[in-house]
C-alpha cells in the first residue's frame, strides 16, 4: 500500500527536509547495516531456533517416507558454564531406512528423504557438508555460517545372511561380544561392516559414546554399557570407574549417569574390573539398580576371584560369564585360535560366551569365522540370549 511521503509513520525520521547528501549517507549506512555478513547473521542460531529446525527436519524425513522410516533425535548440548543455562549445541537426527519389499534398500524412499531435507535446510539458509560413511550408514551435517546446527545419520540396516539368528533348538548357541567401542569412529565403522547378531558393548563417557550406541542399536545390533571398574593396577583405566568404598548415592548417581551416554543399553558388562568385581558390598549396590532397570549382566571375568555374577542372580539380574578371551594375543593365527575354542565351547556345552575387541586382527577374523560358525551348525545369537 503507497504512504503519503509527507506523513511521518512513528518511530521514523521525517525524510522531507533531508538535504541530497544527507540521504545518501543514509542510504549507504543502511547497505552496509544490511549488507551480507552481517552481525546479525554471524550470530549463533538459539537453541530454540536448532531444535525447531531439528522439528521440520523430522517431518520432512517421515512425509517423504510415507511414515515408513524410524527417525529419532539425539542433541549434543554445548559444555557447561558457570551461571548460564545448558544451550544445544547440535542435534543428531538419525533416519533408519525402511526395506524394500524385496529386502533390497530403498532408493527412492532415499532420494526423497535427501530432497526434502535439502529444501528445509535451504529456506533456513544451512549448508550441507559432507562427513565419512560407512556401509550402511550415510553421514552429513547442516552448518549456519559454518557452526554445526543438525547432523544427519542414514542407516540402512545390515540385513545378516538367512540362518544368522532365530531361537532354533537342538543347535549350539555363541554369543560374541565386542568391548570398547566409544572412543574411536572408525573402529565402529570397520565393525559395522560385519552383518551378524553381534553384541556391542560401549565405554561410557567417550566421544563418540552416543553415536555408536544409538547407530548400533539402529543397524540392529544388541547394545551393552561396558562398566568402568576399579582393577588391582592402582591405576585408574577410565577417569569415571566404579570403586571399592563408594556410597550407595554415589554408585548409583555415577552408574545413572554412564547409561545416559549409552542410549538403548539392553545390559552391562564390566570394563576391568578385578578389584571392584571381587568386593561384594560394591557388586551388592550396583546389581539392584540394573534389576530396576531391567539390564542383564555379563561377568566379563577379569580375575577368578569375581563376585560380580553371583551378586547378580542374588539380586535376581538375568546373568551369563564370558567363557573366551578372543585376542588377549593380537595376531591373527591366535584369535582363529581362540574363535575356534569358543565353538568347540559352545558344541561341548550347548552355549558359550566370547569376548573381544575391535582389532584389526579380531575383525578379520569375525570376518572369516562368522560365516564358518554357521557352517558348522553353531547359531550365533545375542548376550542376552545367554543371561538367565
Amino acid at each position: 500500500m503507497s504512504r503519503r511521503p509527507d506523513v511521518d509513520t512513528p518511530g521514523q525520521l521525517s525524510i522531507r527536509n533531508f538535504p541530497l547528501k544527507s540521504a545518501a549517507f543514509f542510504v549507504f549506512a543502511g547497505a552496509l547495516f544490511f549488507a551480507p555478513g552481517c552481525k546479525k547473521k554471524s550470530t549463533p542460531l538459539s537453541s530454540a531456533a536448532i531444535r525447531n529446525i531439528t522439528r521440520e527436519f523430522v517431518l520432512a524425513a517421515r512425509n517423504a517416507s510415507g511414515g515408513r522410516a524410524e527417525v529419532g533425535v539425539r542433541p549434543e548440548y554445548a559444555p557447561r558454564q558457570a551461571g548460564k543455562k545448558t544451550a544445544l549445541a547440535i542435534d543428531h537426527i538419525y533416519i533408519t531406512m525402511p526395506p524394500a519389499k524385496a529386502g533390497a534398500p530403498d532408493s527412492a524412499t532415499h532420494d526423497s528423504i535427501l530432497a526434502e531435507l535439502d529444501r528445509v535446510a535451504e529456506y533456513h539458509h544451512l549448508e550441507r557438508v559432507a562427513r565419512p560413511g560407512a556401509p550402511g550408514l550415510e553421514r552429513f551435517d547442516y552448518a549456519w555460517n559454518g557452526r554445526r546446527t543438525q547432523s544427519i545419520h542414514i542407516v540402512t540396516p545390515l540385513h545378516a545372511p538367512a540362518g544368522a539368528a532365530g531361537s532354533a533348538t537342538g543347535r549350539a548357541r555363541l554369543a560374541i561380544v565386542v568391548d570398547d567401542l566409544g572412543n574411536d569412529r572408525a573402529q565402529a565403522d570397520a565393525l559395522f561392516r560385519l552383518a551378524y547378531p553381534l553384541t556391542i558393548s560401549v565405554l561410557p563417557h567417550e566421544e563418540n559414546s552416543s553415536e555408536v550406541a544409538e547407530e548400533a542399536h539402529r543397524r540392529g545390533y544388541e547394545v551393552m554399557l561396558h562398566l568402568p571398574v576399579a582393577s588391582t593396577g592402582g591405576n585408574r583405566d577410565e577417569a569415571i570407574e566404579l570403586h571399592p568404598g563408594m556410597t550407595a548415592n554415589d554408585v548409583e548417581s555415577t552408574f545413572a549417569a554412564m547409561l545416559d551416554t549409552v542410549p538403548y543399553a539392553a545390559g552391562v558388562n564390566n570394563h576391568e574390573g578385578s578389584l571392584g568385581t571381587t568386593d561384594p558390598q560394591l557388586m551388592g549396590e550396583l546389581m539392584p539398580l540394573l534389576r530396576r532397570r531391567n539390564l542383564f549382566f555379563i561377568d566379563s571375568r577379569t580375575t577368578a576371584a569375581t563376585v560380580a555374577e553371583t551378586a547378580a542372580r542374588a539380586a535376581g539380574v538375568p546373568a551369563a560369564r564370558r567363557n573366551v578371551f578372543l585376542d588377549d594375543e593380537q595376531s591373527v593365527p591366535a584369535v582363529r585360535k581362540q574363535f575356534e575354542l569358543a565353538m568347540r565351547d559352545a558344541k561341548e556345552k550347548g552355549s558359550a560366551l566370547a569376548i573381544g575387541h575391535p582389532h584389526p586382527e579380531t575383525l578379520e577374523v569375525l570376518n572369516e569365522m562368522l560365516p564358518e560358525a554357521q557352517r558348522q551348525n553353531v547359531q550365533l545369537v545375542f548376550a542376552s540370549d545367554l543371561a538367565r
